[in-house]
């Protein structure tokens, strides 16, 4: 291969990236360990012979101790094991036209599970992918554990079951025993082939029902005002009398408080014959507002609260080359396009039925039937399909306020979140604070440098985990005693989730991440990678700046330091696709990320333009990712476009602005996440060959990394160190008053 005389690190990549095609077109029963020791081994000696002018000697990195709890037991794993005893229960039929129809007990949110749920059934059964149908189950509360969505483990769930309940259903219709999926991808007649979801066309033409589309009879629509801090309270409503009298207006009650596992959230109800009389009511509420949990609070105290969590970290020793760095990241919320809702009918004196989007419907059934007295049995919680979910509706805090309206007024409500109000009282990822110091063997004539130490240390409001693992016991578990902010429970299940969640690829010596949890009674919620993306991302930034301090290339550097083969696979791939080390203009940069989670492996590589470092913009994107075996590479695709515009929203553009107790934010506008003219033209996503390893997770996997790769582009581009997110200038607005609703606006 010609050499390049400006980079010998894109020199070694680009070999990379022709071994890897290379292996990649090989048969795949040759293994993974043949693909990758070619892919990895003769990349580094290149890169070695390449920097052999520059760097004195090839690093020796010192082994990540204590060994990552994820390269041995994930969150995903418990559920996956949690949730396998009571898979037979699952519903899986075939009907007289040989129609294969599964109940599927997890929230199809948009991330597409079910296309790829139903493309694992085509293939196991040997039918094409039209005669699979996959529909939402309703709550089952014999699955116990098996019916809560998260941990981007779904796809993961089912592969080992699948062909089992195939046979299974094959059994009852009286049908013959199949062959089943076969063992050489190669031979695959679906798994591995681009398909669209299943219900895109729906979508797109408006066919698609979400739960406002659901036509519940007598269902009345209701809004609500809500407080003027987060978990305020009523004190009064000094106008009632006047606002039923308005036009279409039915009931004006209180929310009232109380809740079996987490607080009824606060506040007025307003039900009307249309969503626009309720808006309008609601506008004319004269409400006096009691002070809430969180009242005086803003960003800054929030902060205070969490850097005084966190405990004195290890000095760095004598002789050592030090760093020492801390990070800042605001609350921020998943804001998808459907607000929250649902539909509740509790009119009857025995008995409730509820419509929603729910990533935890059985605790949800059971919790509310604590809540309205009945018996859990006497609850029925039909699952809607939700137009996005990302963690939130784990918790089911629209079903609560919706039964108590229903069960006050005899009349079933059809209850819609404003907008304003969805941003600032539904449930935000938690503020924080990183604090990072490294210590590092500096560079002789000999040796290249390496890490002795890394610690990461996070102080960040309590994540509320009440919902357990989706079932009343672990709920309770989590919520007991209800008076203390951060029960035993809930601290047990936050420390689980973070051990078994947050990883860190790099062999750097004795290292520790420690999450240290500030009591403060905020709505928080597991929004995607809860813990992980700022982690990660801090990571991946203290990363480059480890490179910098001992004068090693970025990509090479992570070369030498990556604890996993699958994980210096993708980065080679992607250091090859996007040309690492080109020339780039005048405020322009590149950026690299690297990330593993949930036993998948990606690699980013962004270009920045940084001209007005206030205003920056993400120009491209190129990003390789190891699922194991790709169900649906199409969908796969899909989830990295929605990571990478997750990473720019929360590394640029979006965070939560709380001034007394309360966030400012309460519109698009205000809160800015990604829009389209935000996302790079030029994205490239590589899936890596299936190789022989099993299905790994995706959900939240495409996050992590492009947030690294364009927090150091940003550094890269500026000279400025990225330490408090978001980098980009903030929206100059007037926010809606706290405790009102904007006003209905004016049509011509």
């Amino acid at each position: 291969m010609k050499r390049d005389p400006v980079n010998p690190v894109r020199e070694a990549v680009g070999t990379a990236e022709a071994v890897h095609d290379e292996a990649a077109g090989a048969k795949v029963d040759a293994g993974r360990r043949r693909v990758l020791s070619a892919a990895a081994s003769a990349p580094v000696l290149t890169a070695a012979a390449g920097l052999a002018a520059s760097a004195p000697a090839q690093a020796l990195p010192l082994p990540l101790t204590p060994p990552d709890t994820t390269d041995f037991y994930d969150v995903g794993d418990s559920l996956v094991q949690l949730g396998a005893p009571t898979m037979p229960l699952v519903k899986l039929d075939i009907d007289g036209d040989g129609v294969y129809t599964m109940a599927l007990p997890r929230l199809e949110q948009g991330t597409g599970i079910a296309t790829a749920v139903a493309m694992m059934i085509a293939e196991e059964a040997g039918v094409p992918l039209s005669k699979v149908r996959v529909t939402s189950a309703d709550a089952q509360p014999e699955l116990l554990f098996n019916q809560i969505t998260g941990g981007s483990c779904s796809v993961r769930a089912f592969v080992p079951v699948l062909p089992a309940m195939v046979a299974a259903a094959r059994l009852r219709a009286g049908l013959l025993p199949q062959a089943g999926t076969p063992r050489d991808p190669a031979q695959f007649k679906v798994i591995g082939k681009r398909f669209g979801k299943l219900d895109a066309l729906d979508i797109v033409t408006g066919r698609k029902k979400f739960t406002m589309d659901i036509d519940v009879p007598g269902a009345v629509p209701t809004m609500c005002r809500m407080p003027s801090t987060i978990r305020g309270s009523v004190a009064s409503v000094n106008n009632r009398a006047a606002v039923l009298a308005l036009p279409g207006v039915r009931a004006v009650e209180v929310v009232p408080g109380g809740g079996a596992v987490v607080g009824i959230p606060p506040g007025v109800a307003v039900m009307a014959d249309t969503f626009g009389q309720a808006w309008d009511a609601c506008n004319a509420l004269d409400i006096t507002w009691g002070p809430g949990t969180m009242a005086g609070e803003s960003n800054a105290t929030i902060w205070e609260k969490c850097r005084a969590a966190i405990p004195p970290q290890l000095p760095v020793p004598p002789g050592m080359i030090g760093i020492d760095a801390e990070f800042t990241w605001k609350a921020a919320t998943a804001c998808p396009l459907e607000v929250e809702c649902a539909i509740v009918d509790a009119t009857k004196p025995d008995r409730a039925e509820i419509w929603a989007g729910l990533q935890s419907p059985i605790v949800t059934a059971q919790s509310v039937a604590l809540e309205l007295g009945l018996l859990p049995t006497r609850v029925v919680a039909h699952v809607i399909p939700s137009g996005g979910a990302f963690g939130r509706r784990l918790f089911w805090d629209p079903v609560q306020v919706a039964a108590q309206v229903s069960k006050k007024t005899g009349l079933v409500c059809k209850l819609m979140y404003h907008r304003s109000d969805d941003i600032r009282h539904t449930r935000h990822r938690p503020p924080q604070v990183h604090k990072v110091r490294v210590a590092m063997l500096p560079p002789t004539l000999l040796t290249a440098g390496s890490v002795l130490s890394y610690q990461q240390s996070i102080g960040a409001v309590r994540l509320d985990a009440r919902h357990g693992y989706g079932e009343i016991g672990t709920a309770l578990g989590g919520s007991l005693p209800p008076a203390v902010i951060n029960t035993v429970g809930n601290l047990g299940y936050e420390q689980f989730f973070f051990k078994t969640m947050v990883t860190s690829p790099y062999n750097f010596g004795v290292s520790t991440k420690l999450l240290f949890p500030v009591a403060l009674e905020m709505n928080t919620v597991s929004y995607r990678s809860v813990h992980i993306q700022p982690a990660r991302t801090v990571e991946e930034i203290i990363v480059d700046e480890i490179a910098a301090k001992l004068g090693r290339d970025p990509v090479q550097f992570r070369m030498e330091f990556l604890r996993l083969e699958r994980a210096k696979a993708v980065l080679q791939r992607v250091a090859g696709a996007a040309q690492w080390g080109k020339r780039m203009p005048a405020g322009f940069a590149q950026g690299v990320g690297v990330h593993m989670e949930s036993r998948s492996f990606s690699a980013c590589i962004v270009e920045l333009d940084a001209r007005d470092p206030q205003n920056c913009k993400v120009t491209k994107v190129v990003m390789a990712i190891d699922v194991g075996r790709a169900i649906n590479p199409s969908g796969v695709e899909q989830q990295c476009h929605g990571g990478i515009a997750e990473a720019i929203s929360l590394i640029l553009k979006t965070g939560m602005n709380i001034k007394d107790g309360l966030p400012q934010e309460g519109s698009y506008n205000q809160y800015v996440f990604c829009k389209m003219r935000d996302f790079p033209k030029d994205v490239q996503i590589i899936v890596m060959p299936d190789v022989g390893e099993p299905a790994a997770g995706m959900g939240e996997v495409a996050m992590s990394a492009p947030s690294g790769a364009i927090a150091n582009a940003y550094a890269r581009a500026t000279g400025r160190k990225p330490r408090n997110f978001p980098l980009n200038a903030q929206p100059v607005y007037t926010p809606t008053p706290a405790g009102q609703l904007p006003a209905v606006p004016a049509f011509n």
